[in-house]
């Protein structure tokens, strides 16, 4: 496809594409952006477009798959607003002892809760949370692959009950 005819076509699909691209992101900027970003892509990758097949399905696609990688994206990323200079308590050095009592009352809440569940459960469930894979810990205790996961599910579920129980 050449220069001109990608510039007719993307020209002719301009506002079915900003509606789509509307319609996506729910704001005008961001579709404006989703609009010109998608026109970038498809146009450095035109020479993949095959000719007589449907150009509007394919710049569609493109955008779609923009948006999602896009979406994705912004999904993962924290944001912070506020400036770096309210976090600078984050960096400096105190002075004072950290105090590790919370933290260790509830590692004897967990460690007692683990132990209410039962050794059939708490073993494959410790290893699992250890780093062990389920065939390791299947063939360690010498039980099915399945067995293994229905356990640490099961002990999942015991534990958030608990948990929940516990407020």
């Amino acid at each position: 496809m050449t220069n001109q005819e990608f510039t007719q076509e993307i020209n002719k699909l301009e506002n079915l594409l900003f509606s789509f691209a509307l319609r996506l992101t729910r704001n005008h900027q961001d579709a404006q952006d989703l609009m010109q970003e998608t026109s970038m892509r498809a146009y450095r990758h035109r020479d993949k477009f095959t000719m007589g097949t449907n150009f509007k399905s394919w710049v569609s696609t493109i955008m779609r798959n923009t948006y999602i990688n896009r979406y994705r994206k912004e999904k993962s990323r924290k944001h912070v607003n506020q400036p770096i200079e309210t976090f600078t308590f984050a960096l400096e050095s105190t002075s004072a002892i950290p105090n590790q009592g919370e933290h260790d009352m509830r590692l004897k809440e967990l460690n007692r809760m683990m132990s209410t569940i039962g050794e059939i459960y708490s073993v494959p469930f410790l290893m699992f949370y250890r780093g062990y894979e389920y065939k390791e810990i299947a063939a360690h205790l010498n039980i099915p692959i399945g067995t293994v996961k229905s356990r640490i599910f099961l002990a999942r579920q015991k534990m958030k009950g608990m948990i929940g129980n516990r407020s």
